[in-house]
């Protein structure tokens, strides 16, 4: 293979990374993993549905003297659009299969086969229940009137053909690549770890590729398991901790991201995001010592900007958040509803 230019990073080991961008979005780019395999090469992740994304995958291919017609598999750590966008057009160039765990597939095939009105009528009920003000909803009221649902992200999302089992290792010719289910970020994100000698021989056992799971510098967002027609009250912060605490017992050598950067010492940041996790709760038992709405709990909880200057969308994946940390202190008998209350408020107790 051709000398990498900056867009790739080799890793060794028959491991290499493609930045793929992410349209308008902060995080700027997605790292697609490159996995070298007898018969031929996987990816790990595709990167977004978007011409210049498809541009820079294709051209992060042929860096490596690759074209997208010699991939011969796709291993999506997850369903989000950044992940799983370019996943279809690759199996349309080259008919490689796709894997996704099972939890994600159906998120995937619910989303195909809902009418797209459907996830609008949702959200603005599930904001209504957080207490959202009205003018917050009426955006997306007036969106279903007037049938602006085209940009909706995943409505054409490609549905795997292989099932990503937790625990066994995939098939991939010439490499040990095993899948470990690390629900919390979405109900089927997986972390993928390559139980291979470290090429730098360094310290530990293998390399992980970690998706938005363990990331060097992010906490990654813990929302909500969105199912229109589950009523199941889940605890999507509750999984991801003990996902956590699943990872960091591997040992591995370094994590290989989906974002940001390769790094070492998985473990010591597992501890940091764990604290992380703790440190917010504890200062959201302190904010509900008076009742508040999740929407209510969110304007106050601390963020990466003043609650005023978040856009739009971003204060809907906010009060998500919020209230994925008010469901795991309900169930910890940390906070409880206030009975009667209608948007229901929440309390310390």
């Amino acid at each position: 293979m051709r000398e990498p230019a900056n867009q790739v990073t080799e890793h060794g080991g028959g491991v290499w990374s493609l930045r793929v961008p992410i349209p308008d979005n902060p995080l700027g780019h997605t790292l697609v993993h490159v996995l070298d395999t007898d018969r031929g090469p996987v990816l790990v992740d595709t990167g977004w549905d978007d011409p210049v994304s498809w541009a820079e995958l294709v051209a992060g291919l042929g860096e490596l003297g690759l074209s997208v017609g010699d991939v011969h598999g796709v291993v999506i750590t997850h369903h989000h659009p950044d992940h799983h966008g370019l996943s279809g057009r690759v199996r349309e160039e080259s008919g490689a299969w796709i894997a996704m765990h099972a939890a994600d597939t159906a998120v995937v095939r619910r989303t195909r086969e809902s009418e797209p009105g459907t996830w609008l009528d949702y959200l603005s009920r599930k904001l209504a229940t957080v207490g959202a003000p009205e003018d917050h909803i009426a955006p997306l009221r007036a969106a279903r009137a007037s049938g602006r649902m085209d940009t909706l992200p995943g409505l054409c999302s490609a549905i795997p053909d292989r099932e990503i089992v937790p625990g066994e290792l995939l098939d991939l010719a010439g490499r040990r690549l095993r899948a470990i289910w690390t629900p919390g970020h979405t109900p089927g994100h997986v972390c993928l770890h390559l139980e291979e000698e470290h090429p730098s021989r360094l310290p530990g056992h293998g390399r992980l590729f970690s998706g938005d799971h363990l990331l060097p510098g992010i906490s990654p967002h813990i929302g909500l398991y969105e199912d229109p027609d589950d009523g199941t009250v889940t605890d999507p912060l509750g999984d991801y901790l003990d996902s956590l605490e699943r990872v960091g017992r591997l040992g591995v050598a370094e994590v290989l991201p989906a974002h940001q950067h390769a790094f070492t010492d998985a473990a010591g940041r597992v501890r940091e995001l764990l604290d992380h996790h703790e440190d917010r709760l504890t200062g959201l038992l302190g904010l509900l010592a008076t009742p508040l709405t999740p929407w209510q709990l969110a304007e106050r909880m601390e963020w990466n900007r003043p609650w005023r200057d978040i856009p739009y969308g971003s204060r809907n994946i906010a009060v998500s958040e919020a209230e994925a940390h008010v469901r795991r202190l309900v169930k910890l008998g940390r906070a409880e509803p206030v009975a009667g209350t209608d948007p229901v408020e929440y309390v310390a107790v």
